[in-house]
């Protein structure tokens, strides 16, 4: 592996095939852990190739541990994480609304590594026990329309970078890779990034093989729809631009989406929201992530429509966490 870091130093892109050994190389504890971390930062300081990416993930695909889900119409909600904003957990709370809602939601998610709270950070939070059994995950999806693939249990080779992405304390390609490795492939998908030149890699490779997905960036480096600026959505070979007008609303401020200090604070907002007790801006922001995801389901519908329709469920209360999950899965 050290012509991979030698061919990084002279300025040289890696092939399909190199990205796709390095991964194996990490599998299969063939480096130390200063050489892995001397690629992964050469690669996240210039950027990453749509060919290094493609070969990147079909090798974490490949080593994934399977899993058999029964859900034509699942939806994953996965962000990249690594934003740097510290707000709180859009992307996992909208996900909580969409299977409240009905939805089939497929989750994959892992802990923060260079943010505070990451989606399995907050769920764990709130007693969510994770399992690689597939038979309990169709239970929870069956019953419940959520299940939650937490990326360490499915992945061995991010549990195997876990320490060194842990050392270094920044985003990597491993932040980048998270939501298009999900083991289960579910049809439906709505990410984001927290570059642009990633969100135009994530639509190629999206494309690939999905038909229904959105990839979103916001102007101000969110990973999300925020409704604090502009947010460009790419999907197949359309670009759209939202922001707060388009919802009916003024433009949030940054502060009024910060996710706390801690933990119990990412949890505690998710919880209020899910009980109809969120702040005003919250709601806004998980109505309109929302009102986006039941779009790849319903393209002919208004999106200022299914926002006004998710927002009233939400403020009702109807997403309440006990109506889709069991009392066991919480604290």
């Amino acid at each position: 592996m050290y012509y991979v870091l030698d061919k990084l130093l002279n300025n040289e892109y890696l092939t399909f095939q190199e990205s796709y050994d390095f991964i194996f190389s990490i599998e299969e504890e063939l480096h130390p852990p200063e050489v892995i971390s001397g690629i992964l930062m050469i690669i996240q300081l210039r950027g990453v190739q749509l060919k290094e990416m493609h070969g990147f993930r079909s090798a974490l695909l490949n080593l994934a541990l399977p899993v058999e889900l029964e859900s034509e119409n699942a939806i994953d909600l996965c962000g990249t994480g690594g934003d740097g904003k510290n707000s709180f957990n859009i992307s996992t709370t909208t996900a909580l609304v969409l299977a409240a809602m009905g939805k089939k939601v497929i989750k994959h998610g892992n802990y923060g590594v260079s943010s505070l709270c990451g989606s399995s950070n907050v769920l764990e939070e709130l007693g969510f026990v994770f399992t690689e059994d597939s038979g309990e995950l169709q239970r929870q999806l069956d019953e419940r329309n959520i299940c939650f693939l937490h990326a360490p249990l499915f992945h061995p080779t991010m549990k195997k970078i876990a320490p060194i992405r842990r050392n270094l304390g920044v985003r990597t390609i491993f932040n980048s890779l998270g939501p298009l490795v999900n083991p289960s492939q579910p049809k439906y998908q709505l990410t984001g990034t927290y570059s642009l030149e990633l969100a135009k890699v994530y639509q190629h490779l999206l494309r690939e093989n999905r038909t229904n997905y959105r990839v979103v960036y916001g102007t101000e480096g969110f990973e999300e729809l925020t409704l604090t600026d502009d947010t460009r959505v790419f999907g197949g070979k359309s670009e759209q631009t939202l922001n707060a007008a388009t919802f009916g609303l003024t433009k949030l401020a940054q502060s009024s989406i910060y996710g706390g200090r801690t933990v119990r604070d990412a949890a505690k907002i998710v919880s209020r929201i899910l009980e109809g007790r969120g702040t005003e801006e919250h709601n806004f922001v998980i109505a309109a992530n929302t009102a986006l995801a039941l779009q790849l389901y319903h393209p002919n519908e208004p999106i200022i429509e299914l926002f006004k329709e998710t927002l009233k469920f939400i403020k009702e209360g109807k997403a309440n966490r006990s109506s889709f999950f069991s009392k066991t899965m919480y604290l």
